[in-house]
């Protein structure tokens, strides 16, 4: 039964404390706030934490006695003085807990092992034959197990598994509503994994693994409205707004490659034609390649072709470009962003298909809209894609308590220590 919230003082000024829940709740907020500016400002002086989150010197000092003795955050060289004893300095201890990152594509699993600053650590490839979940799972399983051996993680140091595929995932549910390359439809793949690994499974979109990463550790760092783009294989995009990742009513949003460009166009992968995907992403820019030339060649090639100003392959990047650059111009319509982070294997095209993009964005654009938008370019390879879902982790123990997701068994390194059992009466 909820206990009610005590009072004290008279008739006309009475004070609520909280009920002890409620302060439990308080404490782990506040820990997770100081926990996170000294991520973020790292070195810093107790004093600094106290004064930039308005919190009591007496709290930061309790909640920082308690990171350090939990190995969290370590003591370091003494800082400038104001007069008095020159203050400690505190930083995270990176290497207090690390996390996996796994990349699910077509043929293989993409692994990385990341310390608490997303700093990659160690990798690991793995093949699977078949395409049934089963069998995808087992691969997960293996390789997260093999990053563990290899870079010797204590028992009880991996705080995590994060794991990004590409389709419609319900994150909140940790269910694969649909998968375009294994057509899954409504796979229990969190369950699935935990069971197996008995650990906290965080599952995901895989640009949107991507777009966390470039808001807590790239490009989207302190930008409230940001999305990021992938070009590759196929078209993607994570939504940030108002610091927020978008994920829609059932993790859907994002699926930018499936908007119809031109319903006579192409037939995508998904069955339609004329999708963003079909006109724009690498097969799509070889199979045009190869109409005009009848040469087969890959993306890299057909890159390095346009770099060294060959008129048929400088010619499908531009045509894709002026495309790509109006879809986005539209994105910008829509949502407004501050920022757009162009990435992906495609993004290596570079400027034969980026100078026809920004011209084609800021020629369809409306008003000014184009102009309070800055496109950033940063290619991702595999290892990328898995230190964004290892991210996807990081994004839950850097994550208030009062946000934590519902279904979520948090990172249970950064619970709470319990309380003395002494308490107010």
């Amino acid at each position: 039964m909820r206990r009610e919230p005590e009072a004290i003082g008279d008739d006309d000024r009475t004070i609520s404390l909280p009920a002890r829940g409620e302060r439990g709740l308080m404490r782990a907020i506040n820990r997770n706030l100081v926990l996170t500016l000294i991520k973020a400002r790292e070195p810093v002086s107790r004093a600094d934490v106290a004064r930039a989150l308005g919190l009591s010197p007496a709290t930061v000092t309790e909640i920082v006695k308690d990171l350090v003795s939990s190995r969290l955050v370590i003591e370091g060289a003494a800082g400038p003085s104001a007069g008095g004893r020159p203050p400690i300095l505190l930083s995270l201890r990176h290497d207090a807990g690390f996390v996996v990152g796994v990349k699910i594509t077509e043929r293989r699993v993409v692994a990385a092992l990341t310390d608490l600053d997303a700093n990659p650590r160690a990798r690991h490839d793995e093949s699977f034959a078949g395409r049934s979940p089963e069998s995808v799972v087992a691969a997960v399983e293996r390789s997260v197990r093999a990053l563990s051996r290899a870079a010797r993680v204590p028992a009880g140091r991996l705080v995590g598994v994060g794991v990004g595929l590409a389709g419609i995932i319900d994150g909140l549910a940790g269910v694969c509503r649909y998968s375009p390359f294994f057509k899954w439809r409504d796979v229990p793949l969190r369950d699935a994994l935990a069971d197996r690994l008995d650990l906290p499974i965080y599952v995901d979109n895989d640009v949107n693994t991507l777009a966390i990463a470039e808001q807590w550790f790239g490009a989207g760092r302190g930008i409230d409205h940001f999305l990021t783009v992938t070009t590759g294989r196929g078209v993607g995009l994570g939504i940030v707004l108002n610091g927020h990742l978008y994920r829609g009513a059932n993790g859907g949003a994002g699926e930018f490659g499936h908007t119809v460009i031109d319903p006579a166009g192409p037939r995508c992968a998904c069955g339609k034609r004329g999708c963003l995907e079909a006109l724009v992403a690498e097969p799509a820019l070889l199979r045009e390649y190869h109409a005009r030339t009848g040469r087969t060649e890959t993306a890299a090639g057909l890159y390095e072709r346009a770099r060294q100003r060959e008129r048929a392959a400088t010619s499908v990047l531009a045509a894709a470009g002026e495309t790509f650059g109006l879809a986005l111009a539209n994105l910008v319509n829509v949502l407004n962003p501050s920022r757009i982070i162009l990435s992906g294997e495609g993004a290596a095209a570079g400027e034969p298909l980026l100078a026809p993009l920004r011209r084609a964005l800021q020629a369809h654009a409306f008003a000014d809209l184009a102009r309070a938008v800055e496109l950033v370019v940063a290619t991702a390879g595999d290892d990328e894609w898995a230190r964004g879902a290892a991210s996807l982790v990081l994004g839950e123990v850097y994550r208030p308590p009062v946000y934590a997701s519902v279904g979520h068994n948090g990172p249970a390194l950064f619970e709470v220590a319990p309380v003395a059992a002494a308490s107010r009466r």
